[in-house]
């Protein structure tokens, strides 16, 4: 349970900033809507990380607000916040360089809603990846809540971005390869146990 109040200010701090930077974005007449990514320009691959902080609108942020912030207090509590900050940024990198690579000509992508998608892939697969029973069980609940998500991966609405959604969700799943727990290896002939 230490870990439970820095997950929570970490990402009461995230959403705060979100809903500040959309402030900044609607009186600004949406100046930061630039800072989203636009496809293979390469003066655009400096937006991958900011674009994930922006987002189209106060509806499109509460959109992703909820999710996110259940998705990522439970990553940090199980993670630690270090770890945590790891996955996310493989998330957003993944998510956004995908985006670059594969949306629509003359598009502009900007949001949480890949982090989302990854913090769900993460929490997943990360109890089988780390053999740990309490994760399996929390990503069979986070499969329960949030399963459904998996329809915004497909091409189903030209309005949404789903290459974002589906490249974050495959940065989540990588996420959980690159950074599971690693059990020290054992030497030949050598058991595990107490130590008399």
């Amino acid at each position: 349970m230490s870990r439970a109040k820095p997950a929570i200010f970490l990402m009461l701090g995230w959403i705060g900033l979100l809903w500040l930077l959309e402030g900044v974005d609607t009186v600004s007449g949406h100046a930061l809507d630039t800072f989203g990514i636009q496809p293979r320009e390469f003066g655009e691959l400096g937006d991958v990380i900011p674009a994930a902080f922006l987002h189209f609108g106060f509806g499109h942020l509460a959109a992703n607000t909820l999710p996110l912030l259940v998705l990522g207090f439970v990553a940090a509590l199980r993670s630690g916040v270090r770890r945590f900050l790891g996955v996310v940024l493989l998330i957003i990198l993944t998510s956004g360089l995908g985006v670059w690579l594969t949306a629509a000509p003359h598009s502009n992508t900007a949001g949480a809603s890949g982090v989302v998608f990854g913090l769900f892939g993460y929490l997943l697969v990360r109890g089988f990846i780390d053999r740990k029973i309490l994760d399996i069980g929390i990503g069979a609940v986070v499969a329960v809540l949030y399963g459904s998500i998996v329809w915004g991966a497909l091409p189903t609405d030209s309005g949404i971005s789903w290459q974002g959604h589906l490249f974050g969700l495959l940065g989540g799943v990588l996420a959980a390869f690159v950074f599971r727990s690693r059990r020290p290896a054992l030497t030949p002939g050598a058991t595990v146990g107490p130590v008399p």
